[in-house]
């Protein structure tokens, strides 16, 4: 009889334990997270919205997150908006790009508060570049051919554009809302030289877009070359971040670790 009560006492203890270590376990986090703050800049065509699909997932992982919305007029003014941003921003940023806006965090990103950069299917300029120097040498894009320009500068996609080369991968309603909610980019902008790339001091990362008919996938991939970046390849259209959130989220919790 003693024996039995010992044996089950020994299965209670071990049982007990057990619990506690899985416990403890599902509590601790893998990698504590060293940035607090993921600042995300939308590119041309677009506006904040573009990352609603990320914010969930990186608000879940425990970051903040704040979505600029930049007046897509000049380099100096969509860097402005992004520097009060990260100016605001608690704690160390990860800064995060697409599009057009890898140009504007390469320039706002020369900042102590910015840990990281995350490059989405975006440009990645050295220094003295602007966006036209960094694509010479890279035969013209599909999806140029859909863009419309007004009498002041501005360029947006057309509408059948956007569904045919710019987010060909998304539903139809989802076409619609990129359609509707496009900021257009004065391009001058594009001409605009970043002074400091900060990406020769600042870890990148990169989600390289292999459908993307707006920016080459080779002058991506050629980028994350230059940039040492650690990258990911997703078979996306050029909105990797609505077509591929969980990819893009991944991407950027772990250059906040």
């Amino acid at each position: 009889m003693k024996t039995r009560t010992t044996i089950t006492a020994l299965a209670t203890a071990v049982t007990l334990l057990a619990a506690a270590g899985f416990a403890s376990a599902q509590d601790r986090p893998a990698t504590p997270l060293t940035a607090k703050t993921v600042v995300l800049v939308h590119g041309a065509f677009a506006d904040g919205s573009s990352w609603n699909k990320v914010i969930p997932l990186l608000e879940k992982a425990g970051l903040n997150v704040v979505a600029v919305q930049n007046p897509l007029d000049s380099l100096d003014g969509d860097v402005a908006v992004t520097k009060r941003a990260i100016a605001a921003a608690q704690g160390p940023v990860v800064l995060v790009g697409h599009s057009w806006a890898g140009a504007v965090i390469t320039d706002a990103g020369v900042n102590d508060k910015v840990r990281s950069l995350v490059y989405v299917a975006a440009y990645a300029p050295d220094d003295g570049q602007s966006v036209f120097d960094a694509v010479k040498g890279y035969p013209d894009m599909p999806g140029q051919a859909s863009f419309v320009k007004d009498a002041d500068g501005y360029v947006k996609v057309s509408d059948e554009g956007v569904a045919k080369f710019f987010a060909p991968d998304l539903p139809r309603a989802e076409q619609k809302l990129v359609a509707a909610t496009q900021g257009a980019l004065n391009i001058k902008a594009l001409s605009q030289p970043i002074p400091h790339a900060a990406w020769h001091k600042v870890p990148s990362f990169a989600v390289v877009a292999t459908n993307d008919q707006i920016i080459s996938p080779q002058l991506q991939r050629d980028q994350v070359k230059r940039l040492h970046a650690d990258s990911i390849e997703v078979p996306s259209s050029h909105v990797a971040m609505l077509a591929y959130p969980k990819a893009v989220a991944d991407l950027i919790i772990k250059a906040a670790k």
